[in-house]
């Protein structure tokens, strides 16, 4: 520890010399001449306090700033989960629910409110299912039958016409231009253009080609379609055979010149040889099977 203390005192040229020259004795004593030469070659700047404060000072300042951008970048993220989340919301409330029934197939679900569909085969039904209760509104396109909760007004659109109800059991088809509602309970308010009638249970209409063609009672508590069999009347051919390919998920051809004579019957669904027996003994036809999914239905005198 001494001779920390006197090589101290002999770097800073305060050691006295009688010490000096005892040093001087020291075997390392070159050793320690030479770091002093090259010590003082060395040049260090002067220490400037007022620069050092301002250093400090600019660094407080550019910790603030990290501090702000930290704090800008969280609201920007929350920012963008409330915007995403209303986009999403937004998103909600216009997408429809789709359900569908494809060929040779028939489709049964609840609504939001448990009411219970029936989809007909090739049938689709949107609606929205965010607010239900308060806005009970279904797109169709083909056939349903609906079994009606009671609650808010019931409205059923299609391209032909509207259907709406407060609790009920009805049936709405709606192909090419033919338009069919029956009820089978409660009551049902029909719009058809510019045409508004309230059906009663038991009772139907039909409307094709903008005109009523029916209106009348009916002792049907279901749906035929939901037995296994169509149930038609006054209808023309092109529309039953269209009914029997969706039912089958088959194609049918045929002259449609071939008749002109509207049938009024029944048809099932679950045969495909009896219904094309009764279509063709109905019009004087002969049915041809091409494949299991393709028929061909030609005049008595081309055979």
């Amino acid at each position: 520890m001494e001779d920390k203390y006197i090589l101290a005192e002999w770097m800073n040229n305060d050691l006295p010399k009688e010490e000096l020259d005892q040093l001087k004795l020291d075997p390392d004593y070159s050793i320690y001449n030479s770091i002093r030469e090259h010590a003082a070659e060395l040049n260090t700047r002067d220490f400037d306090e007022d620069s050092l404060l301002n250093k400090i000072k600019l660094r407080k300042n550019d910790t603030g700033k990290v501090i702000q951008m930290a704090q800008n970048w969280f609201f920007r993220v929350v920012a963008l989960i409330l915007i995403s989340l209303g986009v999403f919301m937004v998103y909600q409330e216009n997408t429809n629910v789709v359900e569908f029934a494809k060929k040779g197939a028939k489709s049964t679900f609840l609504l939001p409110d448990q009411s219970e569909i029936t989809l007909n085969s090739d049938s689709e039904l949107k609606y929205k299912n965010r607010n239900w209760d308060n806005n009970r509104t279904l797109h169709l396109t083909g056939e349903a039958y609906f079994k009606v909760a009671k609650g808010k007004t019931f409205e059923v659109n299609t391209t032909l016409g509207k259907v709406t109800v407060l609790g009920t059991q009805f049936n709405v088809k709606a192909r090419n231009k033919r338009f069919d509602v029956v009820c089978f309970e409660g009551r049902v308010q029909v719009n058809h253009n510019d045409t508004t009638i309230i059906l009663t249970q038991g009772e139907k209409v039909s409307f094709e080609n903008n005109d009523l063609i029916i209106q009348k009672k009916t002792n049907a508590t279901i749906p035929s379609w939901l037995e296994n069999e169509l149930a038609f009347e006054q209808e023309q051919l092109k529309n039953i055979i269209e009914e029997i390919e969706r039912q089958y998920n088959i194609s049918i051809g045929y002259d449609p010149k071939s008749a002109n004579q509207l049938f009024t019957g029944k048809i099932p669904t679950n045969n495909i040889s009896v219904a094309l027996e009764i279509i063709a003994t109905t019009y004087q036809l002969q049915p041809i099977k091409i494949s299991d999914l393709q028929y061909e239905l030609i005049k008595m005198n081309e055979i």
